[in-house]
């Protein structure tokens, strides 16, 4: 029977041919031989995938797709003729990334039954690496599949190919709440860790991402263990990608019922358990050792996976665990708590902001913990931190955003993981350094005795203990920092107004006006601009291994590194160039257009550089277009690339939305005509910096003069009148 094809929608076609979505539409109306529908319905059509391609390529339309995202339609495809290699996939991610682009290049090449034997070959040699790895079957009718994850780990990387088959593998298995954790708050978690520890586990590991941040800070033993197959599969590649130093372990397992590491005592374990399940054995669990604290309640899964993480510890190391914050609370974890507490294996409760991560409308907390040793200090206060009390939105403060996606598209606050980090790690560390001395910081960080929290409720909700311990700010520096930030606000106020009233645009007619356009992959092919971009860890390890190098840090004399959040939050440069080698990133020159990797709808998408960027290091998640100015306004170039309709045609993926750079689309005016828009561009940027920083001042303020007002530090002016209420008929 002939192969059936894949089926595409609208906006698929899009990104195939590099076009918007309105482009498409208008195919459709005013072309007749467009293909007709061949499924969907009437308001949600789709194509068949080949006669869409032959249809482009009749008009000469190359495909523009990126080879994470051919990758990703040719799974489609292959799925629906009925093909079945999705489990083998990972295997072969893991053997391809340690082949040269020369060899993954060959392989395209070949034969469809000489690729199948060449695949079973490198996926085979991997096998032993990858948990619950089945036999290894690739065929000639696989051969489509197998180019193209060639391909992507030539061109993009092996964690991008991974990323597209970790998509389509927890659709097959119907899988879900499986997330993962945005890498800001993994680095928090890790660095919670004192030291550098050698042997780190996380019993839930889904993607990897903890474990991934712990190799960062030194770690060379990884252990993981998760319920899913695809999970686990995909944490064993992505932590041999990431970390080819470490010796990684990862099992197929349900920690809580049947542990892959019983004899295992690690330096430390970091964990992002599932939160709410009841059916996590707690019946069949009733008489296990690990519950040295106490039986977990039905209800309280999250504190077997706390005692779970102490079993695990040596003496002396230490567990983060991400945890909701009715584990804090609820009536029926009391007792374990009470027992943590008492026991000292309870460290610290920090708060997070809601959106640090799934489910993104709740601040969850995180829990550090300590094996106690025998012999020991006595443990007699426990660290509560509010990092959410003073946490602003990117918007607001300027400090790195991160912003996460669920599934369903819905798209977390911008946070200022920079301040969060600062206020959790500044607080931990001068804690442990003298708990006994510890003073805390008013409305942020507080130390309470273990006696004080061993009362009938044992609640370790860190907003309620922190907040106890307001009194110590002194009113005159509270009283002169609202005023500051009073008078700040007003002279914000003003300059928002005058930038809001300059007009700089006028009516374009009856019809809206129509461009004729380049790709910006055009613009470069011409000269008219540079298209940079820092190179993937996979490249620079490839590239490490064939020259024997270790490679290096940041390049000297750079300020930091310029990220996507900078660009989305409208800050300066906040990355770290630790990460970054001196061959690898590009540096930022003033009138670079600066274009975010990852598409949002958090703030601007592109900027142009200016002297407070000059200098820095290129971060991984941006776009760097150097235009001829000769030819190109920095300013026009910018306004084009980071329009809505420009970054929804140019991005692919489902769950992150990545940018190719290639496929944006600039219009071909002349250079004055350019300069009136890009004018028009500079006041646009203008007016959003002066409503961020508006927005900023208000908040500030509003919360100096609220926490002031309601911890007795600041009392109502006696000049005030009050207000009449709105039932007060008195003149």
């Amino acid at each position: 029977m002939p192969q059936s094809s894949a089926q595409v929608t609208a906006a698929e076609i899009s990104r195939i041919a590099g076009v918007t979505r309105a482009t498409v539409s208008n195919w459709r109306r005013r072309h007749e031989d467009f293909p007709e529908p061949s499924g969907g319905t009437e308001s949600s059509p789709l194509y068949d995938l080949e006669s869409v391609r032959a249809w482009l390529a009749s008009r000469g339309h190359a495909s523009a797709a990126s080879p994470s995202e051919e990758l990703r339609t040719v799974l489609r495809l292959h799925a629906r003729s009925g093909g079945g290699t999705s489990e083998n996939l990972p295997l072969l991610v893991l053997a391809a990334a340690g082949r040269s682009p020369e060899e993954l290049t060959a392989a395209t090449r070949l034969p469809d039954p000489d690729l199948a034997a060449r695949a079973r070959q490198d996926a085979a040699s991997a096998a032993e690496a990858v948990p619950a790895a089945g036999a290894v079957r690739f065929e000639a009718g696989d051969a489509a599949v197998l180019r193209a994850l060639y391909a992507c780990v030539r061109d993009e990387g092996g964690q991008a190919a991974l990323g597209v088959l970790a998509e389509r593998e927890l659709e097959d298995s119907a899988a879900s709440g499986a997330y993962r954790t945005p890498a800001p708050l993994a680095d928090l978690l890790a660095r919670l860790v004192p030291g550098s520890p050698a042997r780190v586990l996380d019993p839930a590991c889904g993607s990897g991402t903890l474990l991934a941040a712990a190799a960062r800070r030194g770690a060379r033993e990884l252990y993981g263990q998760d319920t899913l197959g695809v999970q686990a599969r995909r944490s064993a590649v992505s932590l041999m990608l990431a970390a080819p130093e470490a010796a990684v372990t990862v099992r197929a397992a349900d920690s809580l019922r049947a542990d892959a590491f019983p004899d295992l005592l690690a330096d430390a374990v970091l964990c992002n358990p599932p939160y709410g399940v009841r059916d996590w054995g707690h019946d069949e669990l009733a008489y296990d050792p690990r519950w040295a604290y106490g039986v977990p309640a039905r209800a309280e899964s999250e504190l077997a996976w706390v005692q779970h993480a102490l079993a695990h510890l040596a003496p002396g190391g230490h567990a983060v665990l991400l945890l909701p914050p009715a584990t804090a609370g609820r009536a029926s974890g009391r007792r374990v708590r009470a027992e943590l507490v008492r026991g000292g294996a309870l460290r610290a409760v920090i708060a997070l902001p809601a959106g640090a991560s799934v489910p993104l409308h709740v601040g969850l907390q995180v829990w550090v913990l300590q094996r106690p040793e025998p012999g020991g200090p006595e443990r007699k206060s426990v660290l509560f931190v509010d990092a959410a009390a003073d946490a602003a939105t990117a918007a607001g403060r300027g400090g790195t955003a991160a912003t996460a996606r669920t599934r369903g598209g819905s798209r977390s606050a911008s946070l200022d993981w920079e301040g969060i980090t600062a206020r959790a790690l500044g607080a931990w560390r001068a804690f442990t350094q003298s708990p006994d001395t510890f003073e805390g910081v008013p409305g942020v960080a507080h130390a309470v005795g273990v006696v004080d929290l061993l009362d009938d409720v044992v609640d370790l909700t860190p907003a309620r203990l922190v907040r106890a311990s307001r009194a110590g700010i002194d009113p005159a520096r509270l009283s002169a920092e609202a005023d500051a930030a009073r008078r700040g606000l007003v002279e914000a106020a003003r300059s928002l107004a005058r930038t809001a009233g300059h007009g700089v645009w006028s009516a374009a007619g009856a019809a809206a006006r129509e461009w004729r356009t380049a790709t910006a992959a055009d613009l470069a092919r011409g000269g008219a601009l540079t298209l940079l971009r820092t190179q993937p860890d996979s490249v620079r390890a490839r590239a490490q291994a064939a020259g024997g190098g270790t490679g290096g840090g940041g390049r000297p004399g750079a300020r930091a590194v310029l990220t996507g959040s900078d660009i989305a939050t409208g800050s300066g440069p906040t990355g770290d160039p630790a990460g970054l080698y001196d061959d690898a990133a590009p540096v930022v020159a003033v009138g670079d257009v600066l274009v975010r990797a990852v598409a949002s709808a958090d703030g601007p998408m592109a900027r142009v550089a200016g002297e407070e960027d000059a200098g820095a290091l290129l971060g991984h998640q941006v776009h760097l277009f150097r235009p001829d100015p000769a030819r190109l306004d920095a300013w026009f170039l910018a306004g084009f690339l980071g329009a809505e309709e420009n970054i929804a045609g140019a991005s692919t993926g489902s769950t992150a939305l990545t940018v190719s750079p290639g496929r944006l689309r600039v219009p071909l005016l002349p250079l004055e005509e350019q300069r009136r828009y890009g004018e028009a561009f500079r006041h646009v940027h203008e007016l959003r910096a002066a409503a961020r920083r508006a927005s900023r001042l208000a908040e500030e303020t509003a919360r100096l003069l609220t926490g002031g007002l309601t911890g007795g530090q600041l009392l109502p002016s006696r000049d005030a009148a009050p207000r009449p209420s709105r039932g007060d008929s008195s003149p």
